[in-house]
Order: C-alpha cells, then structure tokens, then sequence
C-alpha cells in the first residue's frame, strides 16, 4: 500500500489511565501557552525512505536558543503528546500513536484505536509499548520495535520562516516586492525538542482519499489525515 505526502500496565513505571484536556499553539502564536511545556511548534508527517512507512515527528518548546536553554530543556512527564490519524476521511482519529515520558525515557503507545476521541484521552496502557531513552545534544539514540523506529530528544528546529521579510509584508514596508526567494530563515540556529515515529502503513489501515480532493485537486495519492495534540495530566 502506498501512501502519503506531507499532509498536511506499565507497573513499575506508574503510568496511570489519565484524563488530559487539549492545550497545544504553533511556534509561540497563542499567549496562553508560550513557553509551556505544552506549546506544540509543528507537526511533519510524510512518508518514509521505505515508501510503505510513514513519518511522523511533533516539535515542541520552541524556539530554544543553542547552550543552557537547549542543555536544559525536558519532556514534561504530565503532558501526553498525542499523534491522531484518520484512515476513514471523516476527520475523527481512528488511531492514537501515545508518547509520555517517564524518567530518562519516552514511552510509546499503539498504534491503537483511542479509548474515546476529542479533547480528552487516557494513555493505552494495553496496546503495543516501546521505548527509547532521550536523547542529548551530545548523543543521538533510537529504538526499533514491531517495525516501528522511534526518537526523542532535541534537535535544530526543521520548521524554515522568513520572519523579519514577513514583518515588513504586513506592515507594507516592502510592498509591491512581496516576499523574498527563499529568503532568510529567522529557526535557522534555533531548536526545538522532537518526537519521532516511524510506522509502517500496514498499522494504520488503508489512508482514504486525498482531502485535496474536496477542494478540485486531482490526481494525488490516497494520504491519512493527521494531527497531534498535547494534553496535560488533571
């Protein structure tokens, strides 16, 4: 099966079932959560080097400026970073992919169908769980488990916006020039920390079609609608 483009008990661990509400932004744009543990920078999801896979990687805490900031910065182990995917088309998550950390390490859960849907989760202490320990800036480790990969950690923030240029466009500074190309990437030596999964495509059921296509684009690939969310422990 072929897929997608960009589209856009644990025991000894104490892992509880646990009732989380939404509280997510998009690189520091909502106040109520700029600078928490909760800010969502971006979501990439795309498929794989091995095209029956499917990658998907959740940004968080950005921007974090190189040294002590970056040394420094943890998963916060009450908030659970949630990857939803939709294999029907109807824009409801038919599959939840969990990761929450504990200790030096993020514990993953699923793929699986969500226990419920919406605003409010409870981790899915019986499907599938792997884990890999975070990472450093110093060293960079992954795991592999049920054709899964998986990574946590920091890394340089892969999100690319010309924010100076898009300043001077809305004030009309620069009008009728526009926007530069491709200009001048203000993330550039900026980072964020990053959770990885890749998944093959046989777990996540068959991808519907395209959403493009309710908007007159034709001709591209069935693609799994996805988003992520981050939800804090109550």
């Amino acid at each position: 099966m072929k897929k997608t483009k960009l589209f856009a008990a644990i025991g000894g661990l104490g892992v509880a079932i646990l009732a989380v509400f939404l509280i997510a932004a998009d690189h520091v744009d909502a106040p109520d959560v700029t600078g928490q543990t909760t800010d969502i920078a971006d979501l990439y999801a795309f498929e794989g080097d091995n095209p029956n896979n499917t990658v998907l990687i959740a940004t968080l805490q950005g921007p974090l400026t190189p040294g002590d900031v970056t040394n420094t910065a943890m998963f916060d182990e009450t908030v659970l970073i949630e990857f939803n995917i939709d294999n029907t088309g109807d824009f409801v998550e038919d599959l939840v992919i969990q990761a929450v950390r504990r200790g030096d390490s993020m514990y993953f859960f699923g793929p699986s169908a969500p226990g419920q849907t919406g605003l409010n989760s409870q981790i899915e202490t019986t499907a599938p769980m792997s884990s890999v320990k975070i990472s450093t800036t110093d060293e960079t480790i992954t795991a592999s488990n049920n054709g899964m990969s998986f990574f946590a950690g920091p890394r340089r923030d892969y999100f690319f916006f010309d924010f100076e240029r898009f300043n001077a466009v809305t004030s009309g500074a620069v009008a009728p020039e526009g926007f530069n190309s491709p200009g001048t990437d203000f993330f550039e030596d900026l980072n964020v920390l990053a959770i990885s999964v890749e998944v093959p495509n046989s777990l996540l059921g068959t991808a519907p079609p395209h959403v493009g296509a309710a908007v007159g684009l034709q001709g591209l690939p069935p693609a799994y609608n996805v988003w992520v969310s981050a939800k804090r422990k109550q």
